[in-house]
């Protein structure tokens, strides 16, 4: 299957004060359609910086980032922003979910930001929002959803516009277990049946292998793999389990 991303030697160095922090030495991964990759490490080790490389955020130092086989350090100002608004889906811990609109209205910010009529964006957002379980709370805004509900939230604002790759940085820190587990299943779930591609941070490595087709280390800037848990199609569980 062909990879929808891929980091061929990629580096990065950031200076703090006096010293130069390697953030990456020479990593390369794919990720392909299908695929639920998980990245976990230690704090500092450089896992949101493959992310914000994967997002077009910001360009490596040397190496390169392909998307379907193109190099963003090629795109114009115009592609890239098209690529983050077309092309790619994030889930962020933070959520940013805006506090005066809806849940359909927020999940359906994307389809709106490119021009779509609202109606019609919110159209297409709600069996989504139906799919994760939260059909009765369509019109609720953040403050009035729990903390697992405002991530469902975000997970359809990242696939409404059904796009091949997702990114998703500490999505499940500040869930309980059974709230890990039900994003989780939703993020494998999404993969199998959606043949969207998953690059997913996260501090919980045994919770993450659980349910990842790859388990990937990162530590001093060097990438390592370990030998997955179990298949995807073992690991994926119903909505609400």
């Amino acid at each position: 299957m062909s990879a929808v991303l891929e980091l061929r030697e990629v580096a990065k160095q950031y200076r703090s004060g006096s010293e130069i922090v390697t953030a990456a030495a020479g990593v390369s991964l794919t990720v392909a359609r299908g695929e639920l990759v998980a990245l976990y490490g230690p704090s500092g080790s450089g896992k949101t910086t493959l992310l914000t490389l994967a997002a077009g955020i910001i360009r490596p130092d040397a190496g390169a980032v392909l998307f379907e086989g193109r190099n963003l350090g090629g795109f114009t100002s115009a592609e890239m922003t098209m690529y983050r608004l077309r092309s790619i889906g994030v889930v962020l811990q933070s959520m940013q979910l805006q506090a005066g609109m809806s849940a359909i209205d927020n999940a359906a910010v994307k389809l709106v930001a490119q021009g779509m009529n609202p109606r019609r964006a919110r159209a297409l957002a709600e069996p989504l929002l139906d799919q994760v379980g939260l059909a009765q709370r369509v019109h609720h805004r953040p403050d009035d959803l729990s903390t697992g509900e405002q991530l469902r939230v975000c997970i359809v604002r990242a696939l409404v516009n059904e796009p091949p790759l997702v990114l998703a940085d500490e999505p499940t820190g500040n869930l309980d277990t059974a709230g890990k587990r039900h994003v989780l299943g939703l993020l494998a779930d999404i993969c199998a049946t959606r043949g969207v591609g998953v690059l997913l941070v996260t501090h919980d490595e045994q919770m993450a292998a659980s349910y990842a087709t790859r388990t990937l280390r990162l530590q001093d800037g060097q990438l390592s793999e370990r030998a997955p848990m179990s298949a995807l199609t073992a690991a994926v569980r119903p909505v609400g389990a």
